[in-house]
Formats: structure tokens, C-alpha cells, sequence
């Protein structure tokens, strides 16, 4: 057994000053504070001291990092990807795919769900882990479709759907739909049978196309105003019905280049801690110098930590604990407020039981904090 114990634990939902945690076999065991509780006799102790432990934090759209990209075949690729997203905080993630040539999107899909099948038979490693599959594109909009190849937009189709299903013998956790395309409310309402989270965005949709899709299944939307269609006071369309409907909860890429922070506030305040996701968006550029990366089958080329394809943004070099750090800066929001949007909320939108919280039956993911929400260190699995 090992116990840990710290200036003060902090979730989305409650603080405990001198907490005491106990971890059995990469478990939560108990949740308790040293004033009413001993350290159990012969339990490992570690002691953090003025730090604070926190909820491990879960990037539900992440393409890549450390100069690797998620739908490479290199085996190496998304080991070095995840030892560098833990190194930031991050315990749990989903693999998001780019739209590519189908064989290749296929391809890929298999080899993710090998590796999230590895990670669920050996759950105890230092490593960030896969939990599903982020399917994003290719049933996107052309017009929307940011720096997605073009060539390789596809029409949903359910029975294409299925053939990515398959692929991803149905660890596909996430899926990024344009709801004005045809057949995209077929492919929405299957999906969301299917236990899918499907989030709306790569859109030009108008305000009826976007509740037809919220009304077929949908319930998230992906990266608040990029790559939708702009807000009109007359049609406010589909970044309208993003920061108006409660049903929805949405996304947010806060690295201040994607979206300026007065718009980070704006969208924050609209959709309250509750509705409101962090993610990422990292391409292979993140955590690596200035120079040229992959994206799927496309070359960024990063200056100054801004990726960029064909004059377009694609992508981001932004980590979780950077863009905590971000909301609470941009908003004035606290600590444990921030820490919902990169935990609590990632793992309910994503369907990810006993993840984004501390407490008995949960998987002890934890971070190890500053009071400012700089990276102190990891626990993954009760492994550090």
C-alpha cells in the first residue's frame, strides 16, 4: 500500500487540507485527511509537502508530441507521445486521427486499438494511456475543413461509420461531424447508439442544421470557433447554438493563439465550469523546437510555437498544464475551478468512468501540483 499526503488534495468538487491517499493495486483505497486518519502500519509514505495533488488530466483531442504524430506505424511513435503529455500532467488521453487516405485511416485505427487493448490487459505503466480513439474528419465540411486535405473529405455514410468501427473494433470514444452534410444525421444518430460521443464541428452549419444534429444524437462541440462558422447576430448558426445550448458542452483550444483570450473568457463564462472542455489539439510539434512536422499525411511547419499549414493554423504545440495555467489567467478563475475543465469534464464527456476524480474505486491517476498549477510530478496507475 502506498499512502500519499500533501499541503491539500483539490478536485473539481471538493479540498481536503492534509489529505491522506491511499493507493492498492493503482486504486484509490481511501480518501481521508491525516487529522483523522493514521498512516496505515506499513504503508510506503510519500510526502509532497506545500504541494497539492489534483486529478490527472485527460486530453480528449491530441494528435501528437515529441516529433511523433498518433497515426504513424512507427511502434516508438506513441510511446514517446504519451511520455512526454505525462510529463505535463497528463494520465489518460485519446488519439485523435486527421483525415488521411481511407486504407491509411483504417490502418491507423487498428494499430490504436491495439495499443489501447495492451494498455487495458497492462494497466500499470508510467506512460500517459489511451482510452478510445478521437475520430476527427473525414466527414467534414469542405468549407470548414481547416488544414484537412480535401481530397480526402468523405460523405458519412452509416456503412462507412461501421467500417471505422470495425477498424477500431469499437474503441472509437469521440467523433468530430459536420451536421449539414448529407447523411451526417443517419451517421449522428448511429453513432450515439453506439455509446459515441459525437461533437459538431469542422462546420458551416446554420442554426437548423445544427440542432438537427443535436437532436440526432449529438452532445459536444469541437474546438469553440475554429473551423465553424462565424457567430451572426441574425444567424448565429452553429458557434450560436455552441455557447447557448446546455445540452451541448464544447471544447477549447486556450493557448491564446487559437482563440484570444477575451473570446477564452466569453466562451468560459457561456458555457460555466460544467460545460467547458480543455484540449489540446497538439500536432508532433509539441514539446520539440521550431522547424518541420507531421500531421496525418501533412507538413507543419512551427515558428515561434504557431504550427502552420498552407497559410491555415493546424494544430497546436500547447500542453494541459499550460493551458490550465491559461484559464486561469485569461478568466481569474482559481485552481480548482480550472482543474475541472482538464479532468472531471474530459472524462464525462469522453465516457470514461473512474477517471477525473480522487476517491475510492478510481483509477489512482494522479498530478502532483504547485499552487500556481506548475507540474510537480505524476502518478499513472499508482505508478510514477
Amino acid at each position: 500500500m502506498i499512502a500519499l499526503t500533501a499541503r491539500e488534495l483539490c478536485t473539481p468538487l471538493r479540498s481536503i487540507p492534509e489529505p491522506l491517499v491511499l493507493i492498492e493495486e493503482g486504486r484509490i483505497a481511501e480518501v481521508s485527511s491525516r487529522e483523522t486518519r493514521e498512516v496505515p502500519t506499513g504503508a510506503r509514505l510519500i510526502d509532497y509537502q506545500d504541494a497539492i495533488l489534483a486529478p490527472g488530466f485527460i486530453d480528449i483531442h491530441i494528435h501528437g508530441g515529441a516529433g511523433h504524430d498518433v497515426m504513424e506505424a512507427d511502434p516508438a511513435a506513441l510511446p514517446a507521445v504519451e511520455s512526454l503529455i505525462a510529463k505535463h500532467g497528463v494520465t489518460a488521453y485519446l488519439p485523435t486521427t486527421v483525415s488521411a487516405p481511407l486504407e491509411q485511416t483504417l490502418a491507423a485505427l487498428d494499430r490504436l486499438a491495439v495499443a489501447i487493448e495492451k494498455g487495458s490487459a497492462d494497466p500499470r505503466k508510467d506512460r500517459a494511456r489511451p482510452l478510445g480513439i478521437h475520430l476527427e474528419g473525414p466527414f467534414i465540411s469542405h468549407a470548414k475543413r481547416g488544414v484537412h486535405p480535401m481530397e480526402h473529405l468523405l460523405a458519412p455514410s452509416v456503412t462507412l461509420f461501421d467500417r471505422f468501427w470495425q477498424a477500431a473494433r469499437g474503441r472509437i470514444k469521440m467523433m468530430t461531424m459536420a451536421p449539414e452534410l448529407g447523411g451526417a444525421i443517419e451517421v449522428i444518430a448511429e453513432a450515439a447508439r453506439r455509446g459515441v460521443c459525437v461533437s459538431l464541428g469542422h462546420s458551416d452549419a446554420d442554426t437548423k442544421s445544427a440542432r438537427a444534429g443535436v437532436a440526432a444524437g449529438a452532445r459536444h462541440a469541437t474546438h469553440a470557433f475554429n473551423a465553424m462558422r462565424p457567430l451572426d447576430h441574425r444567424e448565429p448558426g452553429i458557434t450560436g447554438e455552441m455557447l447557448t445550448n446546455l445540452q451541448l458542452t464544447a471544447d477549447i483550444i486556450a493557448d491564446g493563439i487559437h482563440v484570444d483570450p477575451a473570446m477564452v473568457q466569453l466562451f468560459l463564462k457561456a458555457k460555466d465550469p460544467e460545460g467547458a472542455v480543455l484540449i489540446t489539439d497538439a500536432t508532433a510539434a509539441a514539446g520539440m523546437p521550431d522547424g518541420r512536422y507531421r500531421l496525418g499525411s501533412l507538413d507543419v511547419e512551427v515558428k515561434d510555437g504557431r504550427c502552420m499549414a498552407g497559410g491555415k493554423l493546424a494544430g497546436s504545440t500547447l500542453t494541459m498544464d499550460r493551458a490550465v495555467c491559461n484559464v486561469m489567467r485569461f478568466a481569474n478563475w482559481g485552481l480548482q475551478t480550472a482543474l475541472r475543465l482538464a479532468s472531471l469534464n474530459p472524462a464525462r464527456v469522453a465516457g470514461l468512468p473512474g477517471r477525473g476524480e480522487i476517491k475510492p474505486g478510481c483509477e489512482a491517476d494522479l498530478v502532483v501540483l504547485t499552487a500556481s498549477g506548475e507540474v510537480k510530478a505524476g502518478i499513472i496507475g499508482g505508478l510514477w
